[in-house]
C-alpha cells in the first residue's frame, strides 16, 4: 500500500494539446514522459521521487494504451541496466532513483552504457536530495556525470521549464547518442504550477520490433577494443553534437544580458532562490525581471565554453552562484575565462558558503556582499543607537534535543525493546545497522547501532566480525525488507552462508518498502494485480542455503522476541542465523484504517477504538517503560500523590492501541500501572447495559474499599 493513492491525479495524463496541466513538478514529468514517446519507464522508489513511481503504478491503463513497459526495479542498478534497450534501438527509455545513493548502486550500468553509448534517447530522472531536509550523505550527482559523461541537466523549478527539459534531454539524448541526467531538487519536485499540455505519444519504434528484429553491434560494447574507441568517442564527437545541440536550442537561457557590466551566473535549480534574493534586494520585480544580468545554466554539464564568453566579455566581474561542494562549475568557468584572456573577476565561493544548502538567507548575504563591493548597493547602515540586547540562553538550554524517532505504535520498536533485555543478559553486542526506518534505533533511547554502510548493506557490515576460532559474542545485523530484496538476499545473507558466517541477521519484514512510503514488494501481503507479491522471506533465506531461520508473526510479542533473540545469540548451532520479524507498518496501517472508522461512524456504525492508560496511584514514577519503549504516546505528569514527588507516566490520546506499553511491562517485569481500555462509537443497546452494570459494580466495590479506608484510619 503506497502512502499516497494518486488516482485522481492520473486522469490529467490523458489531457490533449492546448489543455492545461494543472499540479505538482514530480508528476509533470510524468506527463512529459508520455508527450515524448516514451516505451519503457523502470526507477527505485526513493525521496524525493517516489511519486513519480506512485504515480506511474496508479497509471498501467495508460501505459499499456500508449504500448509503456513499466518496471518497479528491484534496485537502482536494476533500473539503469534497463537502459540497455535503447543502446541497440531507437526506443526511448526513463530510469528514475534516488540522488547520489542512487547513482552509486546504478554506477557500473551507468558507466556502461556512457561508454558504449545510446540509438534512442535513454533519460535519468534524479532526484537530488541535497540540502538541510536531506536523509543521505551531502554529495552531489555532478560528480557522477562529469565522471562517465553523462549530460546534466538542472533545469528551472517551474513546470514549463521541467517538461521542457524532459523533452529536449530525449532530443539531446539522440543527437549527442549520450545518456542525459535530469536533475531534480526535492524543491522542484514538490513545486506547484501549470503548464499546456500536448497529445501523448506513442512510441514509433515498438519493444516488439525490437524483439522480432533483433540488432547487434560488437562496437557499443564495452570490451577491447571498442573501450579504447569509446574514449574518443565521447571528446571527438559526442561532446561537439551536444555543444551544438545546446547552443542551437538554446537550453541555457540569458536574462538581462548587456544591462549592466557585473551578473550572476547560476545553476538552474537555483534561479528561483536568486530572483527572489535579487526582489529583496530592489534589483528585481515578482515578474521576473531583473535589473541584474542573468546567465541560467539549465545545462550544469558539459559547460559551453562560448556561452561563458559571451556573458562575461565586458563585464568587470560575475557571481557563480553554484550549490555543493566541490565547486566544478566554478572551476570550469575560470578556467575558461583564464585560458581566452577574459579579466572578467570571478566571483562564488569566496562569498557564498562553500558547503551546504543555498537557503534565500545565505544567498542573500553572498548576493549583498558581491553588489555591494562592486557598487551597486550601499553597505546597510549602522544603526544611531545599539539596540537593547536581551540576554538569552543558548537554544540547547531552553529547548530539548528531538531527534527523529520512530512512530506511534511502530511495529519495529519492539524489536529493539527486545534487544535491550537481552543486552542486559548478555551484554553489549556489535550492531550492524542498515537503512530505513530501523536505524532511528541508534539514537535515544534504544542508542543500538555502530555503523551502516547502505541500503540492504546491515549483513555486509558485519561481514568482517567473524573471528576465526575461539568462543566470542555474535554481531548483529539489521536489515528491512526492502532493504533483503534490494541487494541485501545476495550482498548479505548468501555472501553469509558461502562465508560461513556465524553471526545473526533480523530482517524487518512490515510487508512493503515503509521507508520510501509503502510500496510493494516481493514479500508482500497485499495482492496487486500487475505484480507478484506474497514470496516469504523465510522460503528465500533457506533458499540460499541459511538453516537456522525463525519468523517472528507478530513483532509486538517482546517477550517472544527476547526469547527468540537469546536463542540465536547463544545456540551452540553454527552457520549464519536470520530471524525475520513481521508486523504491518502502523502508519500505512492507520492511513487505510482511520478512513473506514471515520467513514463507519459518520453513518452511525459501531467503531470501537482500543488505547492503554497508566494508573496513576499504581505507577511508581521508575519511567522504564519509557526507557524501553519511546513511543511518542507515552509521556509523564504530575504524580496526584501530593505525598510522591516524582512524576507518572500517561498515556496521551495519539495512542494507537499497539500494546507495546503493556507487553514490555509484562516482559520487562515491570510494574502493573498499565491497563487496556476500549472506546466505543456508536455503542448499541447491549453495549450501553453493559456498561451501566460494569458501573454499578464497580462503584459499590469501590464505596465497599472507602468504608475499609475510613473504618481504619486513624
Amino acid at each position: 500500500m503506497a502512502e499516497r493513492s494518486f488516482v485522481e491525479e492520473v486522469k490529467k495524463l490523458r489531457l490533449g494539446a492546448g489543455e492545461t496541466f494543472r499540479g505538482e513538478g514530480i508528476l509533470a514529468v510524468t506527463k512529459a514522459l508520455l508527450e515524448s514517446g516514451v516505451a519503457y519507464v523502470a526507477g527505485y522508489q526513493g525521496a524525493p521521487i517516489s511519486h513519480l513511481m506512485d504515480v506511474l503504478a496508479d497509471a498501467q491503463d495508460i501505459l499499456a494504451e500508449n504500448g509503456i513497459r513499466f518496471e518497479n526495479s528491484a534496485s537502482e542498478a536494476t533500473a539503469a541496466a534497463t537502459l540497455a534497450a535503447s543502446v541497440n534501438y531507437p526506443l526511448r527509455g526513463a530510469v528514475t532513483f534516488k540522488a547520489t545513493v542512487g547513482t552509486n548502486v546504478a554506477s557500473d550500468a551507468l558507466a556502461n552504457l556512457a561508454s558504449g553509448g545510446v540509438t534512442g534517447g535513454a533519460l535519468i530522472v534524479v532526484g537530488e536530495d541535497y540540502g538541510e531536509g536531506s536523509s543521505i550523505m551531502q554529495e552531489r550527482s555532478h560528480a557522477f556525470a562529469m565522471k562517465s559523461q553523462i549530460w546534466l541537466l538542472d533545469p528551472r523549478p517551474n513546470l514549463p521549464s521541467i517538461v521542457q527539459a524532459v523533452k529536449e534531454g530525449f532530443e539531446l539524448s539522440e543527437a549527442s547518442k549520450t545518456p542525459v541526467m535530469l536533475q531534480l531538487r526535492i524543491r522542484a519536485c514538490h513545486v506547484h504550477g501549470e503548464f499546456t499540455a500536448a497529445d501523448n505519444k506513442r512510441s514509433s519504434f515498438t519493444i516488439g520490433e525490437a524483439l522480432d528484429n533483433p540488432r547487434r553491434d560488437t562496437g557499443r560494447i564495452v570490451l577491447p577494443p571498442a573501450s579504447f574507441v569509446h574514449e574518443q568517442e565521447k571528446v571527438r564527437e559526442r561532446w561537439p553534437a551536444a555543444v551544438q545541440f545546446i547552443e542551437e536550442r538554446g537550453l541555457n537561457e540569458f536574462f538581462a544580458d548587456g544591462t549592466d557590466d557585473i551578473g550572476l551566473i547560476v545553476q538552474g535549480g537555483n534561479y528561483n532562490t536568486a530572483l527572489r534574493v535579487l526582489e529583496r534586494l530592489g534589483l528585481a520585480d515578482v515578474y521576473g525581471n531583473s535589473r541584474v544580468p542573468l546567465y541560467c545554466m539549465n545545462v550544469a554539464y558539459p559547460v559551453v565554453d562560448s556561452e561563458v564568453l559571451r556573458f562575461c566579455r565586458g563585464k568587470r566581474a560575475v557571481l557563480m552562484v553554484e550549490e555543493g561542494q566541490p565547486n566544478f562549475v566554478e572551476q570550469n568557468v575560470a578556467a575558461i575565462l583564464r585560458k581566452a584572456g577574459v579579466d572578467t573577476q570571478l566571483h562564488g565561493k569566496d562569498m557564498l558558503p562553500v558547503a551546504g544548502e543555498y537557503t534565500a538567507a545565505e544567498t542573500l548575504k553572498g548576493v549583498r556582499a558581491f553588489l555591494e563591493l562592486y557598487g551597486r548597493l550601499q553597505p546597510l547602515p549602522a544603526p544611531v543607537k545599539p539596540p537593547k540586547v536581551i540576554p538569552l540562553k543558548p537554544l540547547a538550554e531552553s529547548v530539548e534535543a528531538r531527534p527523529p524517532g520512530f512512530c506511534t505504535g511502530c511495529p519495529e520498536r519492539p524489536i529493539f525493546t527486545a534487544m535491550k533485555l537481552v543486552e542486559r543478559e548478555l551484554g553489549p553486542h556489535h550492531v550492524s545497522a542498515d537503512i530505513g526506518c530501523h536505524l532511528f534505533s541508534i539514537l535515544p533511547p534504544f542508542n543500538i547501532g555502530n555503523t551502516t554502510m547502505g541500503y540492504g548493506l546491515g549483513s555486509a557490515g558485519a561481514a568482517a566480525l567473524n573471528p576465526n576460532g575461539g568462543e566470542h559474542k555474535r554481531a548483529i545485523s539489521v536489515m528491512g525488507d526492502g532493504g533483503f530484496w534490494h541487494n541485501g538476499l545476495t550482498s548479505g545473507i548468501a555472501n553469509s552462508v558461502f562465508n560461513r558466517s556465524d553471526n545473526l541477521t533480523i530482517v524487518v519484514d512490515n510487508s512493503y518498502t515503509s521507508a520510501t512510503g509503502g510500496q510493494d514488494i516481493l514479500s508482500s501481503a497485499a495482492e496487486n494485480k500487475t505484480r507478484s507479491t506474497g514470496h516469504a522471506i523465510e522460503q528465500a533465506v533457506r533458499g540460499v542455503g541459511v538453516k537456522w531461520v525463525k519468523t517472528m508473526r507478530r513483532t509486538y510479542d517482546v517477550k517472544g522476541m527476547r526469547d527468540a533473540l537469546r536463542e540465536a545469540l547463544t545456540t551452540k548451532e553454527k552457520g549464519p542465523k536470520v530471524l525475520v520479524a513481521q508486523s504491518e507498518c502502523m502508519l500505512n496501517k492507520q492511513r487505510r484504517e482511520k478512513p473506514l472508522a471515520r467513514k463507519a461512524a459518520a453513518e452511525g456504525r459501531k467503531v470501537v477504538r482500543e488505547r492503554f492508560g497508566v494508573d496513576s496511584d499504581t505507577c511508581t514514577g521508575d519511567h522504564s517503560c519509557i526507557r524501553l519503549s519511546g513511543c511518542p504516546s507515552l509521556s509523564i505528569k504530575p504524580n496526584p500523590d501530593p505525598l510522591r514527588t516524582d512524576p507518572v507516566a500517561t498515556v496521551m490520546d495519539s495512542c494507537v492501541g499497539c500494546g507495546l506499553c503493556g507487553e514490555v511491562s509484562h516482559a520487562a517485569v515491570l510494574c502493573p500501572s498499565f491497563y487496556k481500555a476500549q472506546i466505543t462509537t456508536n455503542p448499541s443497546g447491549w453495549d450501553k447495559l453493559c456498561e451501566r452494570v460494569r458501573s454499578t459494580v464497580i462503584g459499590a466495590l469501590q464505596r465497599r474499599a472507602a468504608r475499609k479506608s475510613e473504618r481504619y484510619a486513624f
